[in-house]
């Protein structure tokens, strides 16, 4: 048995949290996955994995060596990938990233477009709010909502992506519309603390600087959505992506606020790390989706 099976084991293992869930993920047998990671620790002559009978943690040296089996593995299935390129027999496996908020907006059917168009590549979806070490966790790519920040990973756009300040009428009608920042501080504001700013918004200020004005409310909440319905209850002001207030904007259930101080230049990205030769799966999903979004772009 070669290394590069043992260590594709290790890693299966190591990434769903034990040797059963790895098991029933990849369709090998438990006690096979066991032999093989036993087989790779006899060869290291060290111990990756604390086993109990109930769970598992990594050593030190178990960490260490699947941070770099992780990049090798990439590396040599990337590899792969490049050769095939010229063929249409794109397939595979993806592991990605994305926030919470894409996935539950309708731009989340750009992945369910994409997976009824390939039906031989996997999407392996993490949706998690927080910004993931995608070359440390195993991840090929992901989605990110923000504005990007100077980084080692390869950004292509994908869309742009702005935020709306709203309230319900029967909120303005007992508290006043804003027509500064400032008024938020004494008025009632919803708190996405899944948000980049949480309570400190950002707004453009009456030059060219940025300000941030400080709010409170009668909710925090780890959800946009969760916002939204707080807003339109009337319960406070919500600063929300503009795709989750579309609907409720249309609608008349909340009213745009101070859109002329909301800060704009953010976008949807793909990301990657940088890596020699890019897997022709991760290059076909990445332009599937920048196609996609172009197609809905306003005329």
């Amino acid at each position: 048995m070669d290394t590069l099976t043992r260590m594709r084991a290790f890693i299966d293992v190591v990434e769903a949290e034990g040797f059963s869930a790895a098991a029933r993920k990849i369709g090998r047998s438990k006690a096979l996955l066991s032999k093989y990671v036993r087989e790779l620790e006899d060869e290291l002559g060290a111990l990756l994995l604390n086993r109990t009978t109930r769970q598992f943690s990594l050593t030190e040296a178990g960490h260490t060596y699947y941070q770099r089996a992780s990049e090798i593995v990439r590396e040599v299935d990337s590899l792969s990938d490049a050769v095939r390129e010229s063929s249409s027999d794109v397939r595979g496996r993806i592991k990605l990233s994305a926030p919470r908020t894409f996935a539950d907006a309708p731009i989340g059917q750009s992945l369910i477009d994409f997976a009824r168009e390939h039906p031989d590549i996997v999407l392996d979806i993490r949706l998690d709010d927080r910004f993931v070490d995608l070359v440390e966790e195993g991840f090929d790519l992901a989605i990110r909502i923000s504005r990007l920040e100077n980084s080692s990973l390869i950004a292509r756009r994908l869309a742009p992506f702005s935020i709306r300040l709203c309230g319900s009428p029967e909120l303005v009608a007992r508290h006043g519309m804003p027509t500064r920042p400032q008024d938020l501080t004494r008025l009632p504001c919803i708190v996405d603390t899944n948000g980049r700013w949480m309570a400190n918004w950002p707004f453009r200020g009456e030059g060219e600087d940025t300000i941030s004005v400080a709010v409170s409310g009668p909710i925090e909440v780890n959800s946009p959505l969760a916002a939204r319905a707080a807003s339109v209850a009337g319960l406070g002001f919500a600063m929300l992506p503009d795709f989750i207030a579309a609907p409720e904007l249309s609608s008349g259930r909340l009213l745009p606020v101070l859109d002329d101080r909301i800060l704009q230049g953010s976008g949807i990205f793909a990301v990657y790390p940088h890596r020699r030769y890019l897997p022709a799966k991760v290059r076909v999903f990445v332009d599937f989706l920048v196609q996609w979004f172009k197609t809905r772009e306003p005329d």
